[in-house]
């Protein structure tokens, strides 16, 4: 390959900034339609454990300790009914504890929580599935050697086929099994999976996952829906996709309680948010007033944000002048 340069030719050597890497700018995610937001859902003021006008789910002394750490220790806290709740606060403050608490997942050391009135301390998560209540997971749970219409049809609750008795007679759950699956093809299609119902669900990227992962979800019929960190590890291509789905929920009636950390997709798609720091709730309110809460500063940033922690700490002196 010949490297002669054009007589007169200015030869450019790259520098540092040349080959540093360029910023990507990412844009904003939003739903597609702006949700129209709920209101009015508190009693009195928004301070940690304040009534709702109409909660779906009711928790009281709920404490959780491993080893010697105490991960959750809630002293009240209420779900508001068909609104999206989102569930925030820096790493290890609880919220996932929290989470896998109240869907059955594990057990308090003490607490009582209830769901539609009735009390669901002790009861396990598949039988709170079949009362309406269900969730997804940050990673996602799939069954790698069914296809996607066959993982879909295995979430529909009381099938008949699956008793064994009246599995060894297919008159007696067939009708039933055409209309599970004719409701699995619904939810594929709207969740844009239709044309991958015969692929194995381990050929599925991350984002797909979680997508069959809701849809998987929806087929329980479910009036309350908890999700984990629904954006987590998801290809932005898809985001806005499950962003629509979570708004979605919400205009079907349902009620959604999620935990995630993308400050602006709480903004924009949540009711009420309920931030957790150090195992207890600190806050509660509209996104827009809680986003301004010094607890809620605090709690993401440190007390101290603003102010000079070698001087905090005591490491040197502050010069004349400086303000501590």
């Amino acid at each position: 390959m010949s490297t002669d340069q054009p007589e007169g030719a200015e030869i450019h050597t790259p520098t540092a900034a040349d080959l540093a890497p360029q910023e990507e700018i990412v844009e904003d995610i939003v739903p597609t339609t702006r949700p129209v937001k709920s209101t009015g859902l508190h009693v009195g003021e928004a301070v940690p454990g304040t009534a709702k006008v109409d909660p779906i789910m009711v928790a009281d002394d709920i404490t959780k300790t491993f080893g010697g750490l105490t991960a959750v220790s809630v002293d009240h806290v209420e779900i508001p009914r068909n609104a999206i709740t989102a569930l925030i606060g820096p790493n290890g403050a609880g919220k996932t504890t929290l989470f896998n608490l109240l869907s059955g997942f594990d057990k308090p050391d003490s607490g009582k929580w209830s769901f539609n009135g009735r009390a669901l301390a002790g009861v396990p998560a598949f039988k709170t599935a079949r009362l309406g209540q269900v969730r997804t997971f940050q990673l996602t749970k799939v069954l790698a050697r069914l296809t996607v219409l066959e993982s879909m049809k295995l979430g529909a609750n009381h099938q008949r086929g699956e008793r064994m008795l009246s599995s060894i007679f297919p008159f007696l759950w067939r009708k039933q099994e055409q209309e599970v699956e004719a409701r699995a093809l619904i939810l594929l299609e709207r969740f844009k999976l239709l044309d991958k119902k015969d692929d194995y669900t381990a050929s599925m990227s991350g984002g797909q996952r979680k997508l069959l992962e809701m849809a998987r979800a929806l087929m329980t019929e479910p009036e309350f829906v908890l999700l984990d960190e629904p954006m987590a590890g998801v290809n932005p291509a898809l985001t806005q996709s499950l962003l629509d789905h979570i708004v979605g929920l919400k205009q079907a009636g349902m009620t959604v309680l999620f935990v995630e950390h993308d400050m602006q997709m709480v903004r924009h798609i949540a009711d009420w948010v309920i931030v957790m720091a150090e195992g207890k709730i600190v806050a509660e309110g509209p996104p827009e007033s809680v986003m301004r809460d010094q607890a809620v500063v605090d709690a993401y940033i440190g007390s101290h944000h603003d102010e000079d922690l070698g001087i905090i700490t005591g490491r040197y002196q502050p010069e004349e002048g400086q303000h501590v």
